[in-house]
């Protein structure tokens, strides 16, 4: 899963959670996840994408015969993606390694779908189960991403879950990066 990058700024003036985050909590206005400091007043946060797993920043993949970063590509079209407007995120009370998952959308455009159908992310529908619609979105999503030969269907690549599991490329384990 995608990790969506959420800066908290908490001030002393004004330390009221961000537009984007009220309501998301239930009936707390807390929760737990690992953070680290940007600057002095300023907190980030990770969030592990629901349903959707992204290419890692680190991954390669193969076209024409050679390596390209396609997990770099997938963290810019992540950053593109949320700069659009503003994002609301939703918790799902889950965590994935040791971070908090949520959906996220952008001006109400989801995050997960728009990774799948650039062709930078695989649905990761098991973890939709209780959530069927969005199941068959993503899913079409990485259809139609395939059929169009974008992002990752390009030429090969390693699903997510094998990259983070050391299953690597040829044309990564020879170092040619290009």
């Amino acid at each position: 899963m995608a990790a969506a990058l959420l800066a908290l700024a908490t001030s002393a003036c004004d330390a009221r959670l961000p537009e984007a985050l009220a309501g998301s909590f239930g009936d707390t206005d807390h929760f737990k996840a690992k953070a680290r400091a940007i600057d002095g007043d300023t907190v980030s946060i990770d969030f592990r994408l629901f349903g959707a797993d992204a290419v890692e920043r680190r991954a390669m993949c193969e076209r024409d015969g050679s390596c390209w970063p396609c997990g770099k590509a997938a963290q810019d079209y992540a950053s593109r993606f949320l700069k659009r407007g503003t994002a609301t995120i939703h918790l799902t009370g889950d965590q994935s390694y040791g971070r908090p998952v949520a959906s996220v959308s952008v001006d109400g455009q989801d995050m997960g779908e728009a990774m799948i159908s650039a062709g930078f992310a695989v649905p990761a529908t098991s973890f939709l189960k209780n959530d069927p619609e969005r199941a068959r979105a993503y899913e079409a999503a990485y259809e139609k991403a395939g059929a169009k030969h974008l992002g990752v269907h390009a030429g090969t690549f390693i699903e997510p879950s094998r990259w983070r599991k050391d299953e690597r490329l040829a044309c990564e384990r020879k170092g040619q990066r290009r």
